[in-house]
Formats: structure tokens, sequence, C-alpha cells
């Protein structure tokens, strides 16, 4: 079985020797060579085609996050791990826009760095446990947002007006309900449609509920 070939990237000297000491008591890593500039990580690559990157996030002559685009543009088949002191949400989604396979955190044990770096070489993709809540919640976030955009051309009257639509009531039934006219529910209505760009009720209320309408009120 090949080795896995790796390039350290640190602009601590001692970081460097303490993260090559314990790699390379792995039998199947070796640590082929070491940067300690954005500059000189890209370079090293295209010198030793390393397969994963371990690469500090901060590093002085441009951030990590700019050659770890540049490095997976460039060298598709080498896998970066930003390996960070920071937990900072924008930096985390900097890293995986970059095309980060693994992100973790420099408090990380030796075995779980091990344990990433022979995940990040089998083609996984990989985030610190500490942060990968924050992923998630970001994606339900951004997931609520769609659903709310959905709705943003009505007014408020008009989403609670759709909402009784999509419960199946009649306009006279909203009228009552909402203490308006028929005459004026049925303009909201018509609005409604309009601005959804649906034909009629039944088409509506499937959009309410499809886009859960009621979450948003």
């Amino acid at each position: 079985m090949n080795k896995q070939r790796i390039l350290l990237v640190d602009d601590h000297e001692v970081v460097r020797l303490g993260l090559r000491a314990l790699l390379e008591r792995h039998p199947d890593f070796e640590v082929v060579a070491e940067a300690g500039t954005a500059h000189e990580a890209i370079e090293r690559v295209q010198d030793y085609s390393p397969d994963v990157v371990v690469m500090d996030i901060r590093l002085p002559g441009g951030s990590g996050i700019d050659a770890c685009q540049e490095i997976t543009q460039k060298y598709p088949d080498t896998k970066v791990i930003m390996l960070t002191s920071y937990a900072e949400d924008e930096m985390l989604f900097s890293a995986i826009r970059a095309g980060a396979a693994g992100y973790v955190l420099k408090q990380i044990g030796g075995e779980d760095l091990v344990r990433a770096i022979e995940a990040v070489g089998r083609g996984e993709a990989l985030l610190d446990p500490a942060v990968t809540q924050r992923i998630f919640q970001e994606v339900r976030k951004a997931a609520k947002d769609v659903e709310a955009s959905a709705f943003s051309p009505l007014t408020q009257q008009e989403k609670h007006v759709l909402l009784l639509v999509s419960e199946g009531k009649t306009n006279r039934e909203i009228a009552k309900e909402l203490f308006l006219g028929e005459g004026t529910v049925r303009n909201y209505v018509s609005s409604i449609l309009s601005k959804l760009n649906v034909s009629n009720r039944a088409e509506a209320a499937a959009y309410a509920v499809q886009h859960n309408l009621r979450d948003h009120l």
C-alpha cells in the first residue's frame, strides 16, 4: 500500500515539527514537505504533489483559505485539511467554499488528526465535531430563509387570508373570521393568486402547505 504523502503548512516551525513527529509515527504516512506561507504552500504542492495538505488558516503573505482555493482548483487530486485554532463561522464557511475537504481545530487529539487525514485521503469530507452543529444550524436557517422568501410578495393580511384558504374556508367564512367584507376577501384572493403566479385556490393552498406558511406568520 502506498503511503499518504502529506504537506504541512504553518508559519510556526515548532508546530510543524510537532505535527511531523506525530504523523511520521504512522506507518502509512510520509511528510514530504513543509511550508510557512501561503505562497510556499502552493509551490510545495506543485513540486511534491502531496495527497493531503494540512494547513493553518492564518498564514503570512496570504490566507490559508486563498491558498486552499488555488490548490484545489489547480491540483484537484490534492485534498486540503484546514487546521486552525479558530472556530469562527465565517472562516468555516469560507474554507468549505474554497474546497477544503476537512476543517479541524488545533485542540484535536493526535489520533483524531490521524483519522481525519485517513478519512480525507479516502475521499471523505470531515468536520471537527465542535463545528458540525454550526453547519446544521446554517443549513436549517438557509432552508427557513428560502421558505420565507416564497411569501415575500404577500402582505401580512394576504398571508392570513392564504392560510385560511389553505384550510379550505370559503370567502364568506374568511370574511367572518377576519372581520372583513366578502368583496375585500375576494380582492385579497385575486391578489394572492396573481402574486404567487397560481391559477386557482387549490394551487394557492398547495403552495401554502408546501412552503410551510404557518411557520412564517
